[in-house]
């Protein structure tokens, strides 16, 4: 199976069914895939051949699903990337997969537009403004000029439709392909696993799409399956317009990173809860470690069990997932899910028994490697396991339990970050010899960013300072929240590892995030 004919299946057999709903605004599964057609046709036109990559820099809306769509329509890879992401971040992935045309939106449009130069594998630009001229295509003109009949165009499972990066623009970006088949079985093993079907309304809120778990499990699991996905724009700050949308709309299902949960815990602590969320069925998180205190919390306020899954961009989207029935062990995330292997390495990639620590290895829908890094693939692909580089066990009933990170990666808010990005970012200042940039751990974010910068010889700079340096220069999120200057720097820096479970409500502290 391939995503061109799931989409093309479900408008056939969904028709005028809404797939999609954001706001008044209502597109059917007929009127998504004859959008995606007319942009596929459109990227043809321009001479876009089979395997050349398309970026994208959108919102979690129909228009994305479309763009999308019809990138894979075309039989050219998807790129969706961050839209939070600076032009001096885009160099570095556009060269490192140099696509030929960039989707993007306002406010992004504005801010990149002058930098386009900087980018010569980019031909052309759609944007959703009003009609530009020369490389600027405009999404309306799309829609306007081209057919909306199904491309002729052959996929095999086995091509590679998704460029996904993981932990974003470092200064050796690592782009992870997923081709159509496995991205397929996924969707599909995630919507049978929790029982997903053409009832649900599945709410999207604060996942994006750009994200392996916002796209996968939620938007094409969706399309799948045939459920209307309504999708609420705003930010961990609009708690209120998801909870609204969840009564208005008789969701049934909602993903959300343990982030959002925290904040929902804090909501209901202050104000209690003023919609109605009885229509919830299933609730879960992934994306970060969910903390047992965030679970019980829950569980007071809300009367409902959020149920912990395990993935990661490697793994497509998530391979474990805890009982629906909640009976599962608290702090653990899960079995695997019917298409997923799971067992535990020693350092020799030897299975050691229940019980005994060692890193996550799995065997399934896995990524068909690095793009253009066969070195890199090869150390995490090993005779069919993906070694995802973080630590646990498995405990005698098959429950995982997710110890401590082997790699060096901070989340925050569910989104991945390279401690090197922010890194090279401080030591590029001509006043700093040296930095190291860690998480410290936080029970609403999950994660905050703390740098330990040592100055040059004779060379003075303020936190204050530096903080402005690195505005610009690397996404908003990526700012560190705290900036140490050492006159020496500690032999070892701290990397996440499980904190001691607490119980009481001063686990998740007031926060607005």
């Amino acid at each position: 199976m391939d995503l061109k004919a799931v989409l093309e299946e479900s408008a056939k057999h969904f028709g005028d069914k809404s797939a999609i709903i954001m706001g008044d605004q209502r597109v059917s599964f007929q009127q998504l895939n004859q959008d995606a057609n007319r942009v596929a046709h459109a990227l043809i036109k321009l001479g876009l051949k089979k395997g050349d990559r398309v970026a994208t820099m959108q919102g979690s809306n129909p228009e994305f699903a479309a763009i999308f769509f019809g990138i894979l329509k075309a039989g050219c890879i998807a790129v969706p990337l961050d839209s939070r992401y600076v032009p001096d971040e885009l160099v570095n992935l556009f060269n490192d997969c140099t696509p030929r045309v960039l989707a993007m939106e306002n406010p992004q449009f504005e801010a990149i537009v002058p930098y386009l130069d900087r980018f010569p594998s980019i031909e052309h630009v759609i944007t959703f403004d009003p009609d530009l001229s020369g490389n600027f295509i405009t999404y309306r003109s799309i829609l306007a000029d081209n057919p909306s009949g199904n491309p002729d165009t052959i996929i095999d499972p086995l091509d590679v439709c998704i460029i996904s990066y993981t932990g974003g623009p470092t200064v050796n970006p690592h782009g992870v392909c997923l081709s159509h088949g496995p991205v397929c079985e996924e969707a599909r093993c995630s919507a049978e696993t929790i029982g997903q079907n053409s009832e649900d309304v599945f709410i999207q809120f604060a996942l994006p799409t750009y994200h392996q778990f916002g796209l996968t499990a939620v938007l094409l699991a969706s399309i799948a399956t045939g459920n209307t996905l309504v999708s609420v724009p705003g930010t961990g700050r609009s708690i209120d317009s998801f909870m609204k949308a969840v009564e208005e709309h008789k969701g049934t299902i909602y993903m959300g990173v343990p982030y959002i949960y925290s904040l929902m815990v804090n909501v209901a602590r202050r104000e209690g809860i003023k919609y109605d969320l009885s229509s919830l069925r299933f609730i879960a998180s992934a994306g970060a470690p969910l903390e047992p205190a965030v679970i019980r919390l829950f569980q007071r306020y809300f009367k409902r069990t959020i149920l912990d899954m395990y993935g990661q961009t490697e793994s497509i989207c998530q391979a474990t997932i805890m009982p629906l029935d909640a009976s599962g062990p608290i702090g653990s995330s899960g079995k695997p899910m019917s298409c997923w292997e799971l067992k535990i390495f020693d350092q020799d990639d030897n299975e050691v028994p229940a019980g005994a620590f060692g890193e996550i290895v799995l065997r399934g829908p896995v990524m068909t490697g690095f793009w253009h890094k066969p070195e890199a693939t090869a150390r995490i692909l090993r005779s069919g396991w993906l070694h995802t580089g973080d630590m646990g066990y498995v405990d005698e009933d098959g429950f995982l339990f997710i110890t401590a990170r082997k790699r060096r990666l901070v989340i925050l808010k569910g989104q991945n970050i390279i401690p090197h990005d922010i890194e090279a970012v401080l030591e590029s200042h001509p006043s700093v010899a040296e930095a190291r940039v860690f998480g410290v751990l936080d029970l609403i974010r999950g994660e905050t960013l703390k740098a330990l910068v040592r100055l040059a010889p004779g060379e003075t700079a303020t936190d204050h300072d530096l903080r402005s340096y690195c505005q610009g220069k690397m996404a908003d999120y990526k700012l560190p929240r705290e900036i140490v200057i050492v006159d020496e720097m500690p032999s070892e820096i701290p990397n996440w590892k499980r904190p001691r479970d607490k119980e009481t409500a001063d686990a998740t502290p007031e926060g607005k995030g």
